[in-house]
């Protein structure tokens, strides 16, 4: 179960204090460089002698042992020659002590289709078979390099090796997709602490406006690089809805502070100031003044009186503007 809504139990868990992680540099996704890595990740495929649709591998597959037993060998083959999760489904059933190994590998591949509710079906399921020795070691011989790309928020992708965290995060990215997220941001809550698990964990949560756990898991937070920016901006955004606005402002400044942020990122970072700048501006206190109009009557030549008609203009924000200038701008302007 995630940890509980309670002052003093709540505290930052981005930090990854281990030397070896199971992470690969994350990145930005957008619809360009998407269908540039879609097409790049076909054409790697083919020169390195792999098929599209087969589960991913961080450089060459690592080779089958001489002596490995008939089953290795079917499960060998049915990981890094196969692209549906069917033949390790039927593999499960038939070697029930590498059912667990087998559903999970499923999983993973399902999930790279896109296959969201299958996965999560498949993953679950292997999480709850125990499996035997021969397969523990086979896990450990073979599946060091394999990489799922998980969804650890919206536009962030990161390349995780086979490990807890790889099957977990995916897992999550699973019940998020399918409306239970509840239970994404539950089977989070034993991950050790980094930065992808916390931006999973609060991507959930602020879907469930625990915008005060958010702040928390996010508090001392400094751009260092994209995943950080990323998670500044959900603070920002949690922190907005709570109501503290400064705070809010100051994590999109250090958003914006590292200048080699992701485009996109700044782009939201501008784009979410300048929302708060105008809901600041409308709120009953600092109403804009109508701006008026001095009205002469004549009537037959002769001044009638003078009045005074309140007329509704446009107000533009002159600190929204700045601020636009400022990042978009001509120099000077």
């Amino acid at each position: 179960m995630s940890e509980p809504s309670v002052p003093g139990t709540r505290r930052a868990i981005f930090s990854d204090t281990r030397d070896i992680t199971p992470f690969r540099e994350g990145h930005v996704r957008t619809s360009v460089s998407g269908l540039a890595e879609g097409l790049g990740g076909v054409i790697a495929g083919v020169l390195k002698g792999r098929a599209a649709g087969r589960i991913d591998v961080a450089g060459d597959v690592p080779r089958l042992k001489r002596l490995a037993g008939k089953t290795a060998k079917s499960v060998y083959d049915a990981i890094f020659t196969s692209t549906e999760p069917d033949r390790l489904i039927t593999l499960a059933r038939s070697y029930p002590g590498w059912a667990g190994l087998c559903y999970v590998i499923a999983g993973l591949l399902a999930y790279k289709h896109g296959g969201y509710l299958r996965a999560s079906e498949l993953l679950q399921r292997g999480l709850s078979i125990r499996i035997d020795d021969a397969a523990s070691q086979f896990s450990a011989s073979y599946l060091g390099r394999v990489v799922t790309r998980v969804e650890v928020a919206e536009r962030i992708d990161v390349p995780v090796l086979f490990s807890e965290e790889s099957v977990f995060l995916a897992l999550s990215h699973c019940f998020r997709e399918t409306g239970q997220t509840v239970e994404a941001l539950d089977i989070l809550a034993s991950l050790p602490p980094s930065l992808p698990s916390a931006l999973a964990r609060c991507t959930a949560a602020a879907a469930l406006e625990r915008h005060t756990d958010v702040v928390a898991w996010t508090e001392g937070l400094r751009n260092r690089d994209d995943l950080c920016a990323a998670l500044l901006l959900i603070r920002a955004q949690s922190l907005r809805a709570l109501g503290e606005r400064a705070e809010a402002q100051a994590a999109l400044a250090e958003v914006l502070r590292r200048k080699k942020t992701s485009l996109a990122l700044r782009n939201d970072a501008l784009t979410d100031r300048a929302l708060s700048m105008l809901e600041l501006g409308r709120r009953p206190g600092n109403a804009p003044r109508p701006i008026t109009r001095v009205v002469v009557r004549r009537k037959r030549g002769k001044e009638e009186g003078t009045e005074f008609e309140a007329v509704d203009g446009i107000r533009k924000d002159v600190e929204v503007r700045r601020l636009w200038n400022k990042d978009f701008g001509e120099p000077g302007g």
